[in-house]
């Protein structure tokens, strides 16, 4: 519930706010005003998160006016040097100071319940990663990136990879922290949701998508720019592959062929049913993954290399 005029959140009748000891972790690049809708609807919710944390990548001037503007004394700005959402929220876990974490992004908007959804889930099961509905707003033909399922669903011990959603998420941050966060590659830029899903499965953690978390992911995107988005995402699952692959982990084969055989289906799909190019991201994960995937595995070999150059100290010897 919100009082109509700022975002901010509302007394309740007897003067007292409702405010739950968790930290709203927002990422962001310099988009003012998708930050500032971003944050308002996170100030709005009932009950509240203690702190909303948003990390910059810009140092645009904007991004504090609208963060103060729609999140008042509840929210603050931390500047996060270098690109990738891996990094920002990766800093604004370590900056938040409750055990508590929601993340969510910036050109998204959050339901007013979706704090007190998420703390509820983790009060109860601590240890486990959660994951929501990324809802594309009423109207919209195309937003990249959504989930409505609306059955709960318990990924513990399944081995996936995509089903994790990133801009809507709540998670334990000295567990998240314990486990070392997102990977910061720049190359896989755009795949580390699925990189941490896939690692923290493997690992034998919970992770668990509960629907009533939702949020709604924004169309502020041309199509040229979202057919652009779509080439980041299948260059940045190539390296993540590669990644794998060059750590001998085979496991990810039947993704990969997953990827390519959907790929494939997706082109010809396309010419029969004639759909626009910006409307189908497995368009893409064909050439320009398997491109990826090939430069990855070069890069992955130089870094192995880089690392065994690094000298080795007398203690470390000793272990």
């Amino acid at each position: 519930m919100t009082d109509g005029t700022d975002g901010r959140v509302p007394h309740r009748p007897d003067g007292t706010r409702s405010r739950l000891p968790a930290s709203v972790v927002v990422p962001t690049v310099g988009r003012a005003d998708l930050v500032r809708a971003c944050v308002a609807s996170v100030a709005a919710c009932d009950p509240a998160a203690d702190e909303i944390v948003v990390v910059d990548q810009s140092g645009e001037p904007a991004v504090r006016d609208a963060v103060r503007e729609a999140g008042g004394n509840a929210a603050r700005v931390v500047h996060c040097d270098g690109r990738g959402v891996a990094r920002a929220t990766n800093l604004g876990v370590r900056e938040a100071r409750n055990g508590a974490v929601l993340v969510t992004h910036d050109d998204c908007t959050v339901a007013p319940d979706w704090v007190g959804a998420g703390f509820r889930h983790l009060q109860q099961q601590p240890d486990v990663l959660f994951t929501g509905r990324v809802k594309p707003p009423p109207g919209t033909v195309y937003v990249p990136s959504t989930k409505d399922d609306p059955e709960p669903h318990d990924f513990t011990g399944e081995r996936a990879m995509g089903v994790l959603y990133p801009a809507c998420m709540a998670f334990g941050r000295d567990v998240m922290l314990a486990f070392g966060g997102f990977d910061e590659r720049d190359e896989m830029r755009s795949a580390e949701d699925n990189d941490l899903c896939y690692r923290w499965l493997d690992d034998g953690r919970g992770l668990r998508y509960e629907p009533d978390m939702v949020v709604w992911h924004h169309d502020w995107r041309t199509p040229e720019q979202i057919v652009q988005t779509h080439l980041a995402y299948a260059r940045s699952e190539g390296a993540l592959y590669a990644k794998h692959l060059y750590a001998r982990d085979w496991r990810v084969l039947p993704f990969l062929w997953w990827e390519l055989r959907t790929a494939v289906r997706a082109r010809v799909g396309a010419l029969v049913k004639h759909r626009p190019r910006w409307q189908d991201e497995r368009r893409e994960m064909l050439f320009p993954l398997l491109g990826a995937l090939a430069r990855g595995l070069v890069a992955e070999r130089r870094r192995a290399a880089r690392q065994r150059a690094v000298p080795t100290s007398p203690s470390t010897r000793a272990r």
